[in-house]
């Protein structure tokens, strides 16, 4: 293997690690596991303010940067594919350029530097995963904000906007009959 391609075997994709292994290489159907990546971002953006217990922040950071890494060039090629005057290609494309800064970036000395580092990376991946899922069509549960997958398990859901018109979205099933906390 040749540095800058990215693999994964079962233990990684457990806790969300990526191995890097050749640079330019195609990405195959499924490379880009936006659930593997999520679950990495959750681990540094609880809402306490200390690093969460047992944690290494280096290899979580190096498991970001490897998922923005994959992430980045799928979104970029999907975004370049739209109208030069469609919105969604523009939020995308700056998106990508915010990810490019940050994967520039470094941490700086000491523990809460490298969290504070790793956090930022993180709310950049989530943006670039919530891109990659509406570039790619994958419904999003309004419920709990996760894809849904597969789409059998979905059911749509239908309310009245505030600026008046209908809005429909989906959900998952087992979201709609969860009891709300008010």
């Amino acid at each position: 293997m040749t540095t800058g391609q990215r693999t994964r075997s079962a233990t990684d994709t457990a806790v969300g690690h990526c191995e890097p292994t050749a640079i330019g290489a195609e990405t195959g159907a499924g490379a880009v596991d936006v659930l593997v990546m999520r679950q990495t971002i959750a681990r540094v953006l609880p809402p306490a303010e200390e690093l969460p217990p047992g944690l290494d922040i280096d290899s979580v950071i190096g498991a970001i940067r490897g998922h923005m890494e994959l992430i980045v060039p799928e979104i970029e090629s999907k975004a370049l594919a739209l109208d030069k005057n469609d919105i969604p290609r523009f939020c995308a494309l700056a998106c990508v350029g915010e990810a490019h800064g940050k994967l520039r970036a470094r941490a700086g000395h000491g523990a809460h530097a490298a969290l504070v580092f790793a956090r930022k990376l993180a709310r950049s991946l989530a943006a670039l995963c919530d891109h990659y899922e509406t570039l790619t069509g994958i419904p999003i549960c309004t419920a709990c904000d996760t894809a849904i997958h597969p789409r059998s398990e979905q059911v749509t859901y239908e309310r009245v906007s505030n600026s008046g018109g209908a809005v429909v979205s989906h959900i998952h099933a087992t979201c709609a009959n969860r009891p709300r906390r008010i």
